[in-house]
């Protein structure tokens, strides 16, 4: 098969520069607006919460967030091509089901955020694990076929689940959510580097590197919609959201993207 045959086949973009500031607004915007919905819109840390751990609203939250997200990856695999517009609804969809299901499983649940990231990254790596033994590959410019697009979705909504409970572990410490944004953007700057100075798999560096943006936009929305008392700037979530979303969308519409091709995204 040829690299243009492929390219004409996957669904996912070429791995640039413009990819990863849109993935990091996109991680931000599901942590605002998955936080609207759960908090805000249905309750779950105003004084009127539900007590009724089946009427929680992480737990509706993650329901509605994961219906989306289904249909999404559905559309996103009967898809013919890539669609700029499509993937990056369903990686938001990704990010928002992430955020409701971190705080469902670290907070309805009760299993904390270590507990809550141990087994997420455990999760992340599984899938990765499975993903490679059934392809002989992890690499995005594997993307062009049915199997490897569901195992793409499912270590994608993992990995956003796993960010969002790095993101407030990290913060709900000393460093807070400045501090831990620093942390977290230093250590893509880190991936970074590493990427272009050595002989390290760069799918492995690829997938570390999406990982890592999952807890910064999480400490970036924190940070934009938590309160002033608790080091935030109380934003908005719904305003944060649409100016976020905004900004996604102002990407879009004005850079093009190219689908991903063995020439043009990581090997291994």
């Amino acid at each position: 098969m040829t690299d243009e045959y492929k390219a004409a086949l996957a669904k996912v973009p070429a791995v640039t520069l413009l990819f990863w500031i849109i993935k990091i607004l996109a991680t931000t915007f599901g942590e605002t607006a998955g936080d609207a919905v759960s908090m805000s819109w249905l309750g779950e840390t105003t004084s009127d919460a539900p007590t009724s751990f089946w009427q929680g609203g992480y737990l509706i939250g993650t329901a509605i967030f994961l219906s989306l997200l289904a249909v999404m990856v559905f559309l996103q695999i009967r898809a013919k091509r890539f669609n700029p517009w499509l993937y990056w609804t369903t990686i938001i969809a990704s990010t928002t089901a992430g955020t409701t299901m971190a705080d469902f499983a670290t907070r309805s649940i009760g299993i904390g955020y270590p507990g809550g990231s141990i087994l997420l990254l455990a999760l992340v790596l599984l899938s990765l694990f499975v993903w490679y033994r059934a392809l002989g590959t992890i690499s995005v410019n594997s993307v062009h076929e049915q199997k490897a697009e569901l195992y793409y979705w499912l270590t994608i909504t993992f990995s956003q689940t796993l960010g969002t409970a790095l993101g407030d572990w990290i913060a709900d410490g000393p460093l807070g959510y400045l501090g831990s944004a620093v942390v977290f953007g230093g250590l893509l700057a880190i991936i970074a580097l590493v990427y272009y100075r050595s002989a390290i798999n760069h799918a492995a560096l690829f997938w570390a590197a999406f990982i890592l943006t999952r807890p910064l936009g999480a400490v970036v929305g924190d940070f934009l919609d938590k309160p002033l008392s608790k080091g935030g700037l109380e934003l908005s979530r719904v305003g944060a959201s649409l100016v976020l979303g905004l900004a996604i969308a102002t990407l879009i519409a004005l850079f093009r993207q190219q689908a991903a091709s063995s020439s043009t995204t990581e090997a291994g």
